[in-house]
């Protein structure tokens, strides 16, 4: 590093302290904390990001946004060149830069990363660095942070690409490094078309059935989602779509609102009531990279009937499961291609979800919890389906399927044979889902227009199991580290003898499931029970718990 560069980078990380007595760490959310308690650290993962695209020789994200937590929190974290998570490789230096205590250790910190990495800081390489945020009021401020860590770095850009979803600037990301036209107009214009697409092979009879109807209400969680909704809606004739609770209604972020509320609570957002009784409901996170639906009961309880993430699992995987039915049976498409579909959990699925998709034969992987696992499987098939309870998920295609469906789509005249339409409507699809990230933009789209195509209600969604009773709780430990698991976290390894009181307890429940893992973030163990009713279920959590504390709670040590 020269001269030039280290005085640039003393003077700029001179203007941002860290809080004192604060330690934050990187995880899949990135860094999360109190918005004043930030900039300083959105300051530094500017560095990390230019330092990243210098690396990689690829344009790099930054997104401050802290999702469905409350508005006075804020957050940052990096989008890699495939639009998908910082490499967990660079996490550790992210924590160590984060909470460096002056420039000078700062400075000692970067030499010897771009160092052992081997990073060229020669001055002459180009970095590009794509900025967002979402609609928090702290935003402006920390994206100026972020742009003055980018450009501590001689040779490296942040372009500001405004308030954005989450999403859409990891698929900025992801498109301008496949060297493909990535403005926001773009992202919008992907979505609708391939949209329009799969509705013009929607077959006729199917149409108008089982009471679907055209028109979905969502709630915006008074964040980006929403106000990005209404602008994507107007590129739609045949959806009807009624935002509530955008950030521009004057409610409150994630405030009784949100698909976080909504999942975890059971109930109605504010602003839906019992006149949207039967009407199909959707709510989004956020920052909208999460997306449950629900149903309002007719009568005034508050509690709603919820679709959520492992539904829209199965509404996914049902369609292309026939999708690819089609191709194969088809006669016209020669060279039919034998693709692999495969379908991504964690063990928080709700059992009942994993039955139904067995029972589907569909091929069922586990992972251990967290998003970057999920993707990193599902990028194992030719269709990969990943999604979690909470609503966050997303279809992959691989490289080599997509290029076969779009070989076999050029050859195609008509697309009047049910496999041609097949592969037209897989090739839809795989531009309509966001592949970089979960999106509940794309996402909602894509549930809309396989209702219309099934010719199905919210209700017949909905009914296509029943989930389980389930049950979590957290077992405060003297150290969370003293729990080992294994088979993607439903079997303790350590310590002996857990895992066995563990299977002795479930026994004992009529279609009892239950789990223990660590806390990634505190000194908690979780616990998830699942039964044949909601009391057997608690009484299986209560009885592991108690088990969890004898073996490791704060009197155990």
């Amino acid at each position: 590093m020269n001269d030039e560069q280290q005085s640039l980078l003393l003077n700029s990380s001179s203007r941002f302290s860290p809080p004192q007595g604060v330690k934050l760490s990187y995880g899949t959310a990135g860094f999360r904390a109190d918005a004043s308690l930030l900039p300083s650290t959105v300051y530094r993962v500017g560095i990390l990001a230019a330092l990243r695209s210098l690396k990689t020789g690829s344009i790099i994200g930054l997104m401050i946004t802290a999702s469905h937590n409350k508005v006075s929190d804020n957050g940052v974290k990096i989008a890699d060149p495939n639009g998908g998570m910082l490499s967990q490789h660079w996490e550790p230096f992210a924590d160590a830069l984060a909470n460096a205590p002056s420039p000078q250790h700062l400075l000692v910190l970067i030499n010897e990363f771009v160092a052992k990495e081997g990073i060229l800081m020669d001055g002459v390489s180009h970095a590009e660095v794509l900025l967002g945020r979402d609609t928090r009021p702290s935003g402006d401020a920390l994206l100026e942070a972020a742009r003055q860590g980018v450009t501590s770095i001689v040779g490296a850009v942040a372009t500001d690409m405004g308030v954005l979803t989450t999403p859409q600037l990891h698929w900025m990301v992801r498109a301008r490094n496949k060297g493909v036209q990535a403005s926001e107009q773009d992202y919008f214009e992907q979505l609708s078309s391939s949209f329009r697409c799969l509705e013009d092979l929607i077959p006729a009879e199917k149409s108008k059935l089982d009471g679907v109807n055209n028109k979905v209400v969502v709630d915006g969680s008074n964040g980006v989602g929403g106000v990005k909704l209404k602008v994507l809606r107007s590129l739609l004739n045949a959806l009807v779509v009624e935002v509530r609770n955008s950030s521009e209604d004057g409610g409150v972020l994630n405030d009784g609102v949100g698909a976080d509320y909504v999942q975890k609570e059971k109930v109605v957002p504010h602003g839906f009531d019992s006149k949207d009784a039967g009407i199909r409901c959707a709510s989004l996170d956020g920052d909208a990279d999460r997306l449950v639906y629900f149903i309002v009961p007719p009568e005034s309880s508050g509690r709603i009937d919820l679709v959520d993430g492992d539904k829209i699992l199965s509404l996914f995987a049902i369609f292309i499961r026939e999708q690819l039915s089609f191709l194969n049976e088809n006669e016209g498409i020669k060279n039919s291609h034998q693709a692999r579909l495969g379908v991504v959990q964690t063990a928080y699925a709700n059992g009942a979800s994993t039955n139904y998709l067995k029972q589907l034969g569909l091929e069922v992987n586990f992972t251990p919890t967290g998003v970057k696992y999920l993707h990193e499987k599902a990028a194992e098939f030719d269709i990969g389906i990943y999604f979690e309870a909470n609503g966050h998920g997303t279809v992959l295609f691989s490289e080599s399927f997509v290029g076969w469906l779009e070989a076999r789509t050029k050859e195609i005249s008509s697309g009047s044979k049910e496999g041609e339409k097949a592969a037209l409507r897989l090739l839809a699809v795989s531009k309509l889902i966001n592949q970089a990230v979960g999106d509940a933009l794309s996402g909602l789209l894509l549930v809309e227009v396989i209702l219309q195509h099934m010719g199905w209600s919210i209700h017949r969604w909905n009914e296509l199991y029943h989930d389980l009773p389930s049950r979590q709780l957290k077992v405060k430990v003297a150290d969370r580290n003293a729990v080992i698991t294994a088979n993607a976290e439903t079997v303790v390894v350590s310590p002996p003898g857990l895992q066995e009181a563990i299977n002795a307890e479930t026994g004992k429940y009529h279609q009892g499931r239950c789990f223990v893992r660590p806390s990634g973030t505190e000194d908690v163990v979780r616990v998830y029970a699942e039964a044949s009713t909601q009391e057997a279920a608690d009484t299986l959590s209560n009885s592991v718990a108690k088990l969890v504390d004898q073996f490791l709670g704060l009197g155990s040590s």
